[in-house]
């Protein structure tokens, strides 16, 4: 169903373009916009791809009901509680059986007013079907106090593709506290990259997927820069079950006066499950701090799992060295960062890899 696209503040139009949402029909197979608690806009424009409300979609859909809360638990803390409740209201994506479109879909929550926005959303991809995804999340400019409460869950069919790439700006005294967890069957594959660059309070998340399926795989990432006193507590956790599954964790950490937690879990309980977690961590400032907690466990003897986690600081002979090829100390520290940054993500359709690179640019300056 097509929805007018609604006019928008400068400031709204600023604050999306930073996390990848242009609101352009003509470059998007989907957008959906919500604001606080209501949907602004909910439109799809491939026949392959459905993308309404999650209120709407309970309506049309009683075998929905068999997906909602389905994989995140109700009362697995304060925060999803809060979100079950009747008046909550979110996105519903889905691609079709075998859909395959040029052009990402776009969904974006934005936290207008000091309240509590309290979001429920459901993505599936069908069996053979590829779905990719920009979600964005920010906060208005000049906020002082405000929550974001997000749920979703994700369900991977049988040799379908999902890459979802979510970027998050918001202001100082934003807290963030996402709920969410995917399902992956036979040969599917879930791609999923997070990015903050940007100041808030606190971001807490730890994302569970579930490869069930045989042959399943699972690629988190995320890029991570904790500017001033904010503190990012987040990770992803894997759990194999599928046999001859496979997971990959891959994290990049920058401390600038802020504090990052970053976690990683992959549990092996399979045959031929094989799983690497790769943690690494830049300090550029005294203050704040990384704390990196890798974890592996096996449940089945004939499993293959690693991990690699190191945390450091720019390196003067790197530097030097740049220098000596024509750089300025600021120029060497920025190459520097951009190439720590820069994590080589499989199987990224070329436009979500596009949103990472102007996501990292538009922060790289700063950082210096």
């Amino acid at each position: 169903m097509l929805e007018r696209i609604p006019e928008l503040d400068k400031d709204i139009k600023d604050k999306l373009e930073k996390v990848g949402i242009e609101m352009d029909k003509d470059k998007r197979s989907a957008i959906f916009l919500q604001v606080d608690q209501k949907v602004e806009t909910s439109s799809s424009y491939a026949s392959s791809i459905e993308m309404i409300s999650i209120k709407k979609a309970l309506e049309k859909y009683d075998w929905l009901h068999d997906y909602f809360w389905k994989v995140v638990s109700r009362d697995k803390d304060e925060y999803t509680k809060e979100v079950d409740v009747e008046e909550v209201d979110g996105y519903f994506i889905r691609a079709l059986p075998g859909a395959k479109v040029d052009f990402p879909v776009e969904a974006c929550l934005y936290l207008k007013s000091p309240k509590k926005q309290k979001v429920h959303n459901i993505i599936i991809a069908e069996e053979n079907s590829e779905l990719n995804i920009i979600s964005g999340c920010a906060s208005h400019p000049g906020l002082t106090t405000g929550m974001h409460l997000g749920v979703s869950e994700f369900y991977v069919k049988k040799n379908a593709k999902l890459s979802f790439t979510m970027i998050h700006n918001w202001e100082n005294n934003i807290e963030v506290r996402p709920r969410s967890a995917a399902i992956v069957e036979d040969g599917g594959t879930y791609i999923s990259n997070y990015i903050i660059m940007n100041p808030v309070k606190i971001v807490q998340s730890y994302p569970t997927v579930h490869l069930n399926g045989d042959n399943s795989t699972a690629i988190m990432s995320s890029v991570i820069v904790a500017i001033n006193d904010s503190i990012v507590d987040t990770g992803s956790r894997v759990i194999i079950k599928g046999k001859g599954a496979s997971a990959e964790i891959l994290s990049r950490a920058i401390s600038k006066g802020g504090t990052i937690y970053s976690r990683g879990d992959i549990v092996g309980d399979s045959p031929d499950a094989r799983g690497h977690l790769e943690c690494m961590g830049m300090m550029l400032s005294e203050k704040g701090g990384i704390i990196a907690i890798p974890e592996l466990e096996a449940k089945h003897p004939n499993v293959d799992l690693s991990h690699e986690a190191a945390i450091g600081k720019i390196a003067e002979e790197e530097i030097f060295y740049l220098m000596s090829r024509g750089f300025t100390r600021d120029e060497a520290t920025a190459a520097i960062v951009r190439g720590f940054l820069d994590i080589d993500i499989k199987g990224l359709p070329p436009a979500l890899k596009k949103k990472i690179d102007e996501a990292i640019n538009l922060v790289e300056k700063e950082l210096i």
